[in-house]
């Protein structure tokens, strides 16, 4: 059975706060949703307000980064961890090809409109547990561009309580989005590694498995 896509509002109660409380003006009018929205972070998960962890790294990046990337979607996985994310890089889809298998909430924002958007056969099960919500900030457009993609992560960004980046190469544009939400004031982590010392002298902070709580 197909789910139907919702839209929300900013004068939809289900709209997050903390959206416009960091996008400002760029905050989007309407928000599509597919799948269980009380997985948005205004609400709850069996009663209780968790942390929503945001995962991005760059396209490319070092071997020991992405063992450090499968052992954390691992680590999230064994303690359902709410996650978000675009799930684009290759790093990104792996970590959510894990994720899908446990039964902790997901969001997944696509840099593209979910309308028409053909579900992935893996997506299936998880949306009918109602334990993952499609979300994007567009409508009906003809293919992903960088504009979206950028825009998509702050949108991401806004809604997660806390951030963990991978990997930004130096001069990056991930580097500069690490930036960005470091002025914002939002809790950026990065693994402690030689690789991350660009992230790491920004202000990002080492991860650990204490930073869930």
């Amino acid at each position: 059975m197909t789910q139907p896509i919702q839209h929300i509002t900013q004068t939809d109660k289900n709209f997050p706060s903390s959206i416009q409380a960091y996008l400002k003006n760029d905050t989007p009018e309407t928000i599509w949703a597919r799948g269980n929205i009380d997985l948005l972070p205004n609400g709850t998960n069996n009663g209780k307000k968790e942390d929503l962890w945001a995962i991005f790294c760059s396209n490319k990046c070092p071997g020991e980064i992405i063992l450090n990337a499968h052992d954390l979607a691992q680590e999230f996985k064994n303690k359902g961890m709410p996650t978000i994310g675009g799930f684009h890089s290759p790093i990104e889809k792996e970590c959510l090809r894990v994720l899908l298998r446990s039964s902790q909430p997901i969001i997944i924002s696509p840099a593209r409109s979910i309308e028409n958007m053909r579900l992935k056969a893996e997506w299936k099960k998880p949306l009918a547990q109602d334990r993952l919500l499609l979300l994007s900030i567009f409508d009906m457009k003809p293919q992903q561009t960088a504009i979206m993609a950028s825009k998509r992560n702050a949108f991401v960004a806004a809604l997660a309580s806390k951030i963990l980046i991978a990997h930004a190469a130096e001069d990056s544009k991930t580097l500069e989005f690490a930036r960005t939400l470091l002025k914002w004031g939002k809790p950026v982590y990065t693994f402690d590694s030689s690789y991350n010392n660009a992230l790491l002298q920004l202000g990002a902070q080492p991860y650990s498995d204490e930073d869930h709580g």
